[in-house]
């Protein structure tokens, strides 16, 4: 299902319009903001066979896990703006200093303007409406670029918006990177990015033309550590989970395990009977796995099958894109499969000794976008303090994404800025400093020639 690429006048026509709109005003008030954001749940409900369906057709995503890991977090975050809109939206005050007597000091949170949120194809439905959210909270306008990759969402999602939204405040445009560039060249107020970290640099390059913030949510490896004294079949039940979700095609996923040598054996055979509880003693008859993208994704993952001794899985069918969930054990660590992020259901396997061998591994690397560790939470809270990642978990995966009152986001090569919750307000918002000083009085001894100075030094 090939897209029709946006046209450079209409992409025009739109940026300009919305710009005009921000302008005047309409999108400030909290009732007006509280309105858009209920259409935006009510049409989740009503949509939500035709975004499941479209889902099924681009990924082979189950109606379950479309659910799962896309519509009901959307859901979440709506509500939670909803709740607390009215909190986030009030001038924060701040102490003001003896020094500025009699002035009164706050903070107000003003919408940044035009926004430009460009998603990926892995979450197609998550990725490109709950940064909206924080646009929409902030009172901002935006306009959405899906990723071509996922035609069928993209046009729901076209049909979907377009039929709440007038396009003055939310439009959707679509097309290839020749859109993207196109999309680029313009001045926004906020660009909003999620993808890899390559395309990353390509988006703030452009945004530092203008000057225009950008919020980028990138990926890279993310490891994950089951230590001495892990509980072996809840570790591999939970690491399986996180890793054949979309068939690893989340930028959280646990993209190479650490695995105490004391655990060799134990582990893989745990992770056997995980997969076999999550997907059955076939992955590929299970409605719930998902196929890979496309055949440029399937060739990439595929590849990585030779980088390492098969424990387990390894089977692969190109013409469904499917490769079964697999374990790599005996990898170079300077192989492709242990540089590159995998985006895919392949696991390798890194044997390590002792905890301060494990966390070096780990901070040799550029920061991860998640880090998990399965052992004794002690343990696991130094694993913490001694490393860096956007986000983490201890004996879990994947599931701080799912709390809409924590932050996500990267750090260093993983990205830069967070949201969900009151960050998405944030991100997308000013926080303009405030000194209101009244006329009544007017110390003189902050005036040139500063004949009282000497009285007054001891308090600066």
């Amino acid at each position: 299902m090939p897209l029709e690429n946006t046209s450079a006048e209409r992409i025009a026509a739109i940026h300009a319009a919305q710009r005009d709109y921000f302008r005047s005003g309409a999108t400030l008030p909290a009732d007006f903001r509280r309105i858009m954001l209920r259409r935006l749940e009510q049409a989740l409900r009503q949509w939500e066979r035709r975004l499941c369906d479209a889902l099924w057709q681009d990924l082979r995503k189950s109606p379950e896990e479309a659910g799962l890991t896309e519509l009901s977090i959307v859901r979440s975050e709506v509500r939670n703006h909803l709740r607390h809109l009215g909190r986030w939206m009030r001038p924060e005050r701040r102490p003001s200093p003896l020094k500025l007597f009699p002035s009164a000091s706050r903070i107000l949170s003003e919408p940044l303007g035009t926004a430009l949120i460009v998603s990926p194809w892995n979450y197609p439905v998550q990725l490109l409406l709950n940064p909206l959210v924080g646009a929409i909270s902030a009172g901002c306008t935006a306009v959405l670029k899906p990723s071509p990759y996922t035609p069928h969402v993209s046009a729901t999602l076209r049909a979907m918006i377009g039929e709440i939204y007038d396009e003055r405040y939310v439009a959707v445009v679509e097309g290839n990177r020749d859109v993207n560039t196109l999309l680029l060249d313009r001045r926004w107020d906020l660009v909003f990015f999620t993808g890899s970290p390559a395309l990353g640099r390509i988006v703030m390059a452009a945004a530092a033309r203008h000057l225009t913030p950008v919020i980028l949510e990138l990926g890279g490896k993310s490891p994950c550590i089951v230590d001495r004294g892990a509980d072996v079949e809840t570790a591999a039940r939970r690491i399986a989970w996180g890793k054949t979700l979309n068939a690893g095609q989340t930028c959280i996923a646990p993209d190479y395990l650490l695995l105490h040598e004391s655990l060799a054996d134990a582990f893989p055979a745990a992770y056997a009977r995980a997969l076999r509880r999550l997907h059955g003693d076939d992955a590929r008859q299970s409605p719930h796995y998902v196929r890979l993208v496309n055949d440029r994704a399937f060739d990439r993952v595929a590849s990585y099958l030779a980088q390492g001794t098969v424990r387990l899985g390894g089977r692969t069918d190109r013409a469904e894109r499917y490769i079964e969930p697999t374990l790599l054990t005996e990898v170079d660590p300077l192989a492709p499969v242990m540089r590159e992020e995998i985006f895919g259901p392949v696991l390798p396997v890194v044997p390590f000794r002792t905890t301060d061998e494990a966390v070096a591994f780990v901070t040799e690397r550029e920061k991860p976008l998640a880090l998990y560790y399965f052992g004794p939470e002690k343990s696991g809270r130094e694993v913490l303090r001694r490393t860096s990642s956007g986000g983490a978990c201890l004996n879990d995966t994947i599931m701080h994404i799912a709390n809409e009152h924590l932050p996500f986001g990267g750090v260093g090569d993983s990205g830069m800025g967070r949201y969900h919750g009151r960050d998405s307000f944030d991100a997308f918002s000013h926080r303009r400093a405030v000194v209101e000083t009244p006329t009544w009085i007017d110390p003189p001894f902050r005036y040139m020639p500063y004949k009282l100075f000497r009285y007054v030094k001891r308090i600066l």
